[in-house]
């Protein structure tokens, strides 16, 4: 976050790994209560996710690969992309037949290359669609062993899952809404959003060689959805640009909670209305922490930030709480850290050299925190617990953390105003992805620290706060 004035609404972070892929806002949060249980319709699993033991490998023509576990990975994915869409595109588009793509290619980009898509593939870590052969290729070499390394075998398949939805843009056509003058960003997010399509297929138990659970496997997915994000700072207007962590997820829980025809919807009007993601602006400078990260523990900012949540909450009459630093000793909570809310008191304690842990962000090659806007969030968060107690909802339970995070999102919102001193800057959008997909997300706790287990659904009421304001919070996750 940044101390100054910033005209637009939030932002971006870290480089894309597929940055070379080819080529009224519908879907927005509507109001009915949700069943806390599930994550878009479907019950919250915890089961196991990946490849389905004892599953023959599926028999698809690749040229050049070298039958190792990538190869056999990539194939079993591209496989069951195809038979969804070979179901769904004459399903959704005026009964239209999908045609496999014409050519899969495996190459190794630690080795010699080879010319695909008039492209040599020595040292380029991809994963492309291309429209000129009508082709996928992957890297087998670092690219995919990256992926599966970091994230498990579904981050492979969401990458090539995404691939394929550029696949089906091109086979679509204008139908798709989309031709070779449409911006990048505008192909991208319906890609990632044909993606969740496929992912929704799979978690209904459908996909032949994979299965995903709703909890800790999409939050894998929605993890490897923000490491390709694309860098904090990009314009959604530069050629090439897939989004921000918030848009592209955004995007990809578009598909899982809809139908292919919802993807194709994504158009310039809502990449104008929702896209999150710009360049920074001037006035940003590098404090020492990175672009619009200040130092969480100076008091200039903490003032601020109070001021801010003060300002946010206002017109819910509570009285706010009072910010301490050190144990809280509350009779009625549970401690949690970075922030503590007491509810017999209407106290938030703040644990400051931990508020620091997390503000600083991490540098390259180095483990570190997240940002100063998740640090600040989850002091919000704690914050949004008073104004809960103060109007009557109870403070324990998975509505009470989907309820604070829709709460934490709208005073996010409110950060993206020209009067307001504290202002979201590029990149902090993210940085709220990456704290609710955290195993213990405060911005999606209720009192105790007790976090729903679905990522999916603590990203999407922070979302649902952050665009619909407070009144949506109260009326959908009412509890």
């Amino acid at each position: 976050m940044a101390r100054r004035v910033y005209t637009v609404a939030a932002l971006v972070a870290v480089a894309a790994l597929t940055a070379g892929c080819a080529q009224t806002v519908n879907g927005l949060p509507r109001a009915e209560k949700p069943d806390v249980s599930k994550v878009a319709g479907l019950d919250i699993t915890t089961g196991e996710s990946g490849p389905k033991p004892g599953v023959p490998d599926a028999d698809l023509s690749v040229e050049n690969g070298d039958g190792g576990e990538m190869d056999r990975l990539a194939i079993n994915a591209l496989a069951d992309v195809e038979e969804y869409w070979a179901e769904q595109l004459p399903k959704n588009f005026g009964g239209r037949g999908f045609e496999p793509v014409k050519r899969l290619v495996s190459y190794d980009s630690t080795g010699d290359g080879v010319e695909i898509c008039r492209t040599n593939t020595k040292g380029v870590a991809n994963a492309f669609y291309c429209s000129l052969d009508d082709s996928i290729a992957w890297d087998r070499g670092d690219l995919l062993p990256m992926l599966d390394d970091a994230f498990g075998p579904m981050a492979v398949v969401t990458v090539l899952a995404h691939e394929m939805g550029h696949a089906v843009q091109y086979k679509l056509g204008a139908d798709g809404g989309v031709n070779q003058a449409t911006p990048s960003i505008i192909k991208e997010q319906q890609a990632d959003c044909y993606a969740g399509n496929f992912f929704r297929w799979m978690a209904e138990g459908k996909s032949k060689h994979f299965r995903i659970s709703t909890g800790p496997g999409l939050n894998q997915v929605l993890a490897t959805m923000f490491f390709i994000r694309d860098a904090a700072g990009t314009s959604a207007e530069k050629q090439g640009a897939h989004g921000s962590a918030f848009d592209r997820v955004a995007a990809f829980q578009f598909g899982f909670g809809g139908d292919p025809k919802r993807c194709a919807e994504i158009d310039d009007q809502e990449i104008k209305t929702r896209i999150t993601q710009q360049k920074f602006d001037v006035k940003d400078v590098d404090t020492g922490q990175g672009k619009g990260n200040p130092k969480v523990d100076d008091q200039r900012y903490l003032d601020l930030l109070e001021e801010s949540l003060r300002n946010a909450y206002k017109q819910s009459g509570a009285t706010p709480p009072t910010f301490t630093s050190g144990d809280n000793n509350c009779p009625d909570a549970k401690e949690t850290t970075p922030a503590a809310y007491c509810p017999a008191t209407n106290t938030i304690s703040i644990d400051l050299p931990e508020l620091v842990r997390i503000g600083t962000p991490p540098k390259r090659g180095q483990k570190g925190g997240i940002g100063d806007f998740a640090a600040f969030a989850e002091i919000a968060s704690r914050f949004a617990l008073s104004i809960q107690k103060a109007t009557g909802y109870p403070l324990e339970g998975p509505a009470a953390g989907l309820r604070t995070a829709c709460l934490t999102g709208a005073w996010a919102g409110t950060t993206t105003e020209r009067a307001a001193k504290l202002r979201l800057s590029s990149g902090d959008l993210d940085e709220a992805v990456a704290e609710l997909l955290a195993d213990r997300s405060l911005i999606a706790a209720d009192v105790n620290g007790t976090v729903v287990p679905s990522g999916f659904a603590r990203v999407e009421a922070f979302r649902d706060g952050f665009f619909n304001g407070f009144g949506l919070c109260t009326r959908k996750y009412s509890g």
